[in-house]
């Protein structure tokens, strides 16, 4: 999927951003965390294509959901830069890999 045109656009239109910009996202209710397993990109690629079945398998298993309320919280409190990418109208964020 790397070498697919969208995949690359996305990929360069990607990057990091604070808690405090994508307040606005979340208060819409667009701001979906993608699981740090995952690639970002390849999910947002599958979103930007509306492949369905992939993104419902994701979600069944919680790698791919709305940011909640909890998200919100521990955001706030750690203040973290998170990678993002827009597929409008969701934004699509990852929380940094942990080592």
């Amino acid at each position: 999927m790397q070498h697919d045109p969208l995949y690359q656009h996305l990929t360069d239109e990607a990057g990091t951003i604070t808690w405090q910009e994508l307040q606005p996202h979340f208060a819409r209710g667009v701001l979906v965390v993608v699981a740090e397993s995952l690639d970002l990109i390849e999910v947002a690629t599958r979103f930007a294509r509306d492949e369905q079945d992939a993104v419902a398998r994701w979600a069944t298993t919680g790698q791919v959901a709305r940011a909640c309320d909890a998200d919100a919280r521990r955001w706030i409190l750690a203040n973290p830069l998170l990678q993002a990418v827009v597929v409008a109208p969701w934004v699509l964020v990852q929380e940094p890999r942990r080592h």
